[in-house]
Order: C-alpha cells, then structure tokens, then sequence
C-alpha cells in the first residue's frame, strides 16, 4: 500500500474542523520511577540530553518538540507511543536499531506509512 492509498483507507476526509488553534505540541514527557535507569537508556540511543535542570529533568530535542524525563514515585510508564518523525524510512530502522542495542524489545515496525513524504 502507498502513502495515498494509506491516506485515502485511514483518514477522514474533509478532516473534521479542529476545536482549538494548535500549532504544535511542546513534546512528550515521560516519568520513571527507575529514573537512572531511563536516563543511561535514552542517553544510549538519543545521545547526551540537550536540556538539564537539576538532577531530575533530562530533555532531547526531537525536531520542533521535546523528549523529557522526570522521577517518578509511582512506577514506570506503561503502554506509552511517543511518536517520532523522521526523514526518510531508512531512519526509522536506524532509529529502532539503536532502540535493540541499548536493551529495548520489541518487534521492528511492520510498515512506514506513518512516514509521511516531503
């Protein structure tokens, strides 16, 4: 399937008229109770963080957005989707690549077409 037919089979059109004038999304924040722990992963695939406040706030720039972490006393994230954009479909296996070696599982993604060409 292209990324036409994958429009045309999953999207609404005309798209509903959106409730609110957003412009983007600051970024996704995520809080681990093994804080450390998520901190030398994240460093692991996305390098050294572009954002330091204190010893508990560690943030990556993601494009427009940010990737940050927090401790957390109540546990670890479950069943969370950060989405990421990237350029080409070559980076998304770059991407989940680097997400195997540091100690993620995880099948590789099925498909791209959530790579939406430029």
């Amino acid at each position: 399937m292209d990324f036409e037919a994958y429009r045309k089979e999953y999207f609404v059109d005309p798209a509903p008229q959106q409730r609110f004038k957003f412009s983007g999304i600051l970024g996704a924040t995520l809080y681990y109770q093994d804080y450390q722990e998520a901190l030398e992963f994240y460093e692991k695939i996305l390098g050294p963080p572009a954002y330091i406040e204190g010893e508990n706030t560690h943030g990556w720039q993601v494009g427009e957005t940010w990737l940050t972490l927090f401790p957390s006393k109540n546990g670890n994230p479950q069943n969370v989707e950060v989405p990421f954009f990237v350029d080409t479909p070559e980076e998304i296996d770059r991407l989940y690549e680097a997400y195997i070696t540091s100690g993620a599982k995880g099948d590789p993604p099925e498909n791209n077409l959530m790579n939406e060409p430029v």
